[in-house]
């Protein structure tokens, strides 16, 4: 994945009607969470080998397992086809930021640093700007800013 020239917001505005509003929504919601984080478009083959254009907010170097550290995101935005995901690379006593707010979140599905939202009425956003609000605080400052 690389981030690519397209603005976050030009590639929102291309979604259908329902996508948008929910895309946007979430979007402010992280902007408002993290002012002063980088917000840039990512595009290309993600994990498994799937494409994929997720918005990022932030940048983070993230070590692997094997090879070289990466250079990320601390929060991304998807849509996915039946529903969007928020990737949170944030952790805070050995756990990431999702799993520790698990059971306050809502309904939402919980991947190691994943949270698939179905249905955005399900989740609650106090929560959900409280934990984006964490994330930004005990992540380093973004190298450029």
């Amino acid at each position: 994945m690389d981030i690519v020239d397209t603005d976050p917001s030009e590639y929102i505005g291309t979604l259908d009607d329902e996508d948008r509003e929910v895309m946007s929504m979430l979007d402010k919601l992280i902007t408002d969470a993290m002012p002063t984080r980088r917000r840039v478009l990512w595009h290309g083959v993600f994990w498994g080998g799937s494409e994929q254009t997720i918005v990022g907010y932030g940048d983070i170097r993230q070590p692997r397992p094997r090879g070289d550290d990466v250079e990320w995101f601390l929060v991304g935005l998807a849509k996915q086809k039946s529903y969007y995901s928020l990737y949170v690379n944030a952790v805070a006593d050995g756990k990431y930021l999702g799993q520790r707010y698990a059971d306050r979140l809502g309904k939402v599905n919980l991947g190691s640093a994943s949270i698939g939202i179905r249905d955005l009425d399900a989740v609650n956003l106090d929560v959900l700007t409280e934990l984006l609000t964490e994330a930004d605080s005990i992540t380093p400052p973004d190298p450029a800013g």
